[in-house]
């Protein structure tokens, strides 16, 4: 640095300094204390705090906690507008419910814990009250358990719960929301509720949600939603007996992963297929029947499978316009072809892998034993096509795989007569392999549809490669 740069930077006032070391991590913004005796406390007065235990700079927990609490004492009563804190085995609780406290009388917006269960089995009560906080996140996973007595957020928006243990069951968790009247995002991605009864998630505020449960052996008896203004859900967990209430008014995107109990599976999948009837294991009509609102829709292989055994009718997706579907060996596509039929203004299909159980119930989506009794690839809008994962799936029989993968491909250029692109992912290393498949498919005698293109890309190559449906026309 010459002297010219180091006099405009020295010129600046404290409060811009500060504003420029914000920018950097804390340990980073550390190091300019060396530079001279106006900067040697200065970095201690950014409001944006970020505290890893995890980095090498901070590989002796005795370093690391006196550089905290020094931080923290230079700074006295200034405002902290975040704080993010992360730390593992080897600290105390004596060690972190200080630092969690002090910035919560300092008026934090922000605030990121990264906590261990091993570190914080309880997390301390009053990081649930706070007159000035905005954004909560706790985790990782593994992470520490909550006793809710009195829930008091009256600014919190956002709020992010990773692996975090409700003590109190859903009585706690509906304590949370009665105590966010304002909160627009909640996520929780790893949350255990094995000992739960049901679960209402309820209010008038809230615009996306995450609630992603572990598997486990039990069914929850009811699961419900009251959120009219929700434009975003990611709900995994296993399928309930029942969910009474559904009202998504507002929906636009949705992921959907309800599974079978590993028990249940089990006993449907081996069971009797010339059987007339199929025992409901759980019921998700209304479910379904609450999403048909979305305009853009993500079903894992287990909804598919689910859907076979614990609905009593396919919806009709009125506004669906985006539909992923998600494969897998050993489940079948019986419900693909109903769903796509529901679809009448679906403009864009992506299948997230092509490898799935052989049965006779797929009409035209596939060529699973030759069959074609339903017909809906011929008569559905789509418009794009996305196969995503090709050949990821394949296992010893690799070609085999990609022959069955093929053909599927070509079965769909052959009926989807609105189609106008085929993209396919297929994340290879060697060009050639790109030409290839791009090559096959060209050599179609015939297509459905004359006006379609075919991309091939892969990201491993950084590549793309684009044509015509047919080499000839």
């Amino acid at each position: 640095m010459d002297a010219c740069s180091e006099d405009v930077i020295n010129s600046l006032p404290d409060n811009l300094l500060c504003q420029i070391l914000s920018n950097l991590s804390t340990k980073e913004a550390a190091l300019t204390s060396l530079l001279s005796k106006r900067w040697r406390y200065l970095f201690a007065l950014v409001p944006n705090l970020d505290f890893d235990s995890f980095s090498s700079q901070h590989t002796d927990h005795t370093n690391f906690i006196d550089f905290v609490d020094r931080v923290l004492k230079l700074r006295g009563k200034d405002h902290v507008n975040k704080f993010s804190l992360k730390c593992g085995d080897g600290f105390e609780d004596e060690d972190v419910y200080p630092w969690i406290s002090n910035v919560l009388r300092h008026g934090v917006s922000d605030l990121s814990l990264h906590v261990s269960s091993p570190l914080v089995y309880w997390l301390p009560s009053k990081v649930f009250v706070s007159k000035t906080l905005v954004r909560l996140k706790i985790g990782p996973e593994d992470g520490p358990r909550v006793k809710l007595r009195n829930v008091c957020l009256p600014r919190l928006k956002t709020l992010n719960l990773d692996s975090v243990v409700f003590q109190e069951g859903e009585i706690g968790f509906a304590k949370l929301l009665h105590g966010c009247p304002v909160l627009e995002e909640l996520s929780l991605p790893n949350l255990e509720w094995d000992y739960w009864g049901s679960c209402y998630v309820a209010s008038k505020i809230l615009k996306r949600l995450t609630l992603c449960c572990a598997h486990g052996d039990d069914n929850q008896k009811s699961v419900s939603f009251d959120t009219p203004n929700l434009v975003y859900l990611k709900y995994s967990d296993n399928i309930a007996q029942k969910y009474p209430k559904v009202n998504f008014d507002s929906l636009v995107n949705a992921s959907i992963d309800i599974r079978m109990t590993n028990d249940q599976k089990s006993n449907v999948r081996y069971a009797s297929d010339d059987a007339e009837e199929r025992e409901m294991v759980g019921n998700a009509t209304e479910l379904l029947m609450g999403l048909c609102s979305v305009k853009t829709l993500y079903l894992s292989y287990d909804t598919l499978e689910t859907h076979n055994f614990c609905c009593e009718a396919m919806p009709v997706f009125n506004n669906l316009t985006q539909l992923t579907i998600e494969s897998n060996p050993e489940v079948g596509w019986e419900s693909l072809p109903e769903l796509i039929k529901n679809c009448p203004n679906l403009e864009t299909l992506v299948f997230q892998g092509l490898l799935h159980k052989a049965t006779d119930k797929c009409g035209d989506v596939c060529l699973c034993n030759g069959l074609q009794r339903r017909s809906s690839l011929s008569h559905c809008p789509v418009k794009f096509l996305k196969i995503l994962k090709f050949r990821e799936a394949c296992n010893d029989d690799d070609d085999v795989d990609m022959v069955t993968e093929m053909e599927m491909i070509k079965n769909f250029l052959k009926k989807m007569l609105n189609l106008e692109q085929l993209t396919i992912y297929y994340n290879t290393s060697i060009k050639d392999d790109l030409v290839e498949v791009l090559s096959q498919l060209q050599m179609l005698p015939e297509v459905a549809s004359f006006k379609c293109k075919i991309q091939v890309i892969s990201d491993s190559l950084g590549l793309s490669l684009m044509a015509p449906c047919l080499l000839y026309q």
